[in-house]
């Protein structure tokens, strides 16, 4: 595998979470960008990795993020994908996890409670890569990321917790 191949799992990975989601988030790409790995030695190797982002722009409440991150959660582990930490913090908690062939994910709540997914590939042969395939949910928006969420949604925006499973 080289890196443009490892960019495209990691933008499979962020398409299966984000579909995974129901009622459906409204996302948008974030920045994507490369790096050259290195050994112990800080020796440059033949090897790159990528990581893919992307912003979810539907807002979700204080009262609706824990539902989300379990959400995320029970699919990445349906998956096979351990959890590898929790971040339980109250205002910006946080899952990471990572898949049988060393991809590292992650799930964030950040400033105003805005909801990022973060896809870094493991070390692989060296190539270009381009830009995201998957077409994001939202129109493009101009400025500097992030773009904060702009997006109500009825179920994921609501300010009462949901509705216990029946």
């Amino acid at each position: 595998m080289n890196m443009q191949e490892a960019a495209e799992r990691a933008d499979a990975i962020v398409q299966q979470t984000i579909d995974s989601v129901r009622p459906r988030l409204r996302w948008n790409h974030g920045p994507s960008n490369d790096k050259i790995c290195t050994d112990f030695k800080n020796d440059t190797l033949a090897t790159g990795s990528v990581k893919r982002r992307a912003a979810i722009m539907t807002v979700v409440s204080r009262q609706r993020r824990g539902s989300l991150l379990g959400v995320v959660e029970r699919a990445w582990k349906s998956r096979g994908y351990e959890i590898t930490s929790v971040d339980t913090d109250e205002e910006l908690p946080a899952i990471y996890a990572a898949t049988p062939e060393g991809f590292r994910l992650s799930v964030a709540v950040a400033g105003e409670g805005q909801f990022f997914f973060s896809i870094t590939t493991p070390c692989f042969a060296r190539s270009d890569v381009a830009d995201p395939k998957t077409q994001p949910n939202t129109p493009h928006r101009e400025g500097g990321y992030p773009q904060r969420p702009d997006v109500h949604d009825d179920f994921w925006s609501a300010d009462a917790p949901p509705p216990p499973p029946t």
